[in-house]
């Protein structure tokens, strides 16, 4: 480790996470299942597949537009589940509480969770309750973990891109970061962008439906797409090339990131999904996505080579290219 403290930049999701993981956790920890470092393990009883996954949430303002900490605790966890081809089933909820939180807000907020788990289809089985002195918790933090079957045919690991796939994303990018970004002390400012936050579940079914030979699946969130692009490439071992006149970026999101200095690239998302996939069946995967609500605007935004290994990159408008960095860190932190 070349730093002796944790930084805000440790639990951003981009270079320095993996460094924590990598020099730090995975030599203490490290195991086949847990080696993979996909959004999901997938582990196997009784000669069934199952997809497990943990994550907790820190997000600030606790209510932002198009959502809240608590429906993000639920996108996010069967969002991880859903990526890995597995069908959400059950989740625990976990609350960290700051003594003074209004029971008001805790209660819109689980009313949040209540109502995204049914809209999801998982149900709330086990949790736990702490509470901490005020001012060590800026109001709640909520931890979960998500248990699912794998009903996809074939393993989506982040290992599993070949050269030759397309990247099909299913709408705009940077929605939910702008969004609660837009609502930051310091930094608010009036913009009509709501957070893209919403399960993915029944449009990644949609996908598998089409019997099309999906090689991988993940969803943008903390480093947004250069952070997913980043981990895909390196994990496979192949060069990932976006376009950068494919990519969708609303006009507010783009007016937001140049305003505060961002690459959207970069910003979190919590209602995208990455599928990279076989380019004879992309025909087939992009008529599935759009016909779902949350895959209306799907469209093709890159291709995989065998060059450069490891290494994605971004053709840029004026036919250059450039390489798509791995984010040290969030560009602003607690965004999920």
């Amino acid at each position: 480790m070349r730093r002796d403290r944790i930084l805000l930049a440790h639990g951003g999701g981009g270079s320095l996470t993996r460094e924590l993981i990598e020099k730090l956790f995975l030599p203490s920890l490290e195991n086949p299942l847990l080696k993979t470092l996909d959004d999901s393990a997938v582990l196997v009883m009784g000669g069934k597949r199952h997809a497990f996954t943990t994550d907790s949430y820190v997000v600030k303002p606790l209510i932002f537009p198009g959502g809240d900490i608590g429906k993000l605790a639920v996108c996010g966890t069967v969002n991880d589940l859903a990526v890995m081809g597995a069908r959400p089933l059950w989740l625990s909820l976990s609350f960290i509480l700051e003594e003074g939180l209004l029971l008001a807000d805790l209660q819109e907020i689980v009313e949040s969770i209540g109502a995204t788990a049914r809209e999801a289809r998982v149900q709330i089985v086990t949790g736990d309750t702490k509470v901490v002195e005020h001012g060590k918790c800026e109001g709640l933090y909520i931890n979960t973990a998500g248990l699912g079957d794998v009903v996809a045919p074939n393993w989506l690991g982040s290992a599993n891109v070949k050269p030759g796939d397309v990247v099909v994303i299913n709408g705009p990018i940077g929605e939910h970061g702008v969004a609660v970004m837009s609502q930051r002390e310091g930094i608010a400012f009036q913009t009509n962008v709501v957070s893209d936050c919403a399960p993915l579940w029944p449009l990644v079914k949609a996908i598998l439906d089409t019997g099309a030979e999906i090689h991988t699946m993940r969803d943008p969130t903390r480093g947004g797409v250069a952070a997913a692009v980043c981990d895909i490439a390196r994990a496979s071992n192949v060069g990932i090339r976006l376009r950068e006149d494919a990519l969708p970026i609303g006009r507010e999101v783009r007016g937001a990131c140049d305003l505060l200095g961002l690459d959207p690239l970069t910003i979190a998302n919590e209602g995208k999904i990455l599928v990279f996939c076989r380019a004879t069946d992309t025909a087939n995967v992009l008529a599935a996505m759009r016909e779902h609500p949350l895959g209306k605007h799907s469209c093709v935004i890159g291709e995989v080579s065998e060059k450069p290994p490891g290494v994605a990159l971004l053709r840029t408008t004026i036919g250059g290219e450039r390489i798509i960095d791995m984010p040290t860190g969030e560009d602003l932190p607690r965004i999920c």
